[in-house]
């Protein structure tokens, strides 16, 4: 009874921490000759992978080894939802997934 009751706290210790995280957080930065406090969005800030750009030759590599564990998407930026409901059907059952394939080749995958 102890281990089901520490399990069950410690899975909502961890569903609370990783939903606080997603929002957005705001960062305060002072300006140091006129110490003005300058508000800066996380979400703004750039990380060099974020700004590098779309590959369609590594897209298709990540459909082709990964593809069924949404690889693809997940560097496309498709949603976090349709990401996830694409691991839980499989792609779809396939159909998802071969779609997925030729918007790949046609380039309009990340649209």
């Amino acid at each position: 009874m102890k281990l089901k009751f520490l399990f069950t706290f410690l899975c909502m210790i961890f569903m609370l921490t990783s939903v606080s995280a997603s929002f957005p957080v705001k960062r305060h930065q002072t300006n140091n000759e006129s110490n003005e406090l300058i508000e800066v969005a996380v979400a703004d800030l750039e990380t060099p992978v974020a700004a590098a750009s779309y590959n369609k030759w590594v897209a298709l590599a990540l459909w082709f080894f990964l593809g069924f564990f949404a690889a693809h998407r997940w560097y496309a930026g498709k949603p976090t939802g349709y990401n996830i409901l694409f691991i839980l059907t499989l792609g779809g059952l396939g159909v998802w997934w071969v779609i997925d394939l030729v918007n790949i080749l046609n380039d309009t995958f990340p649209n």
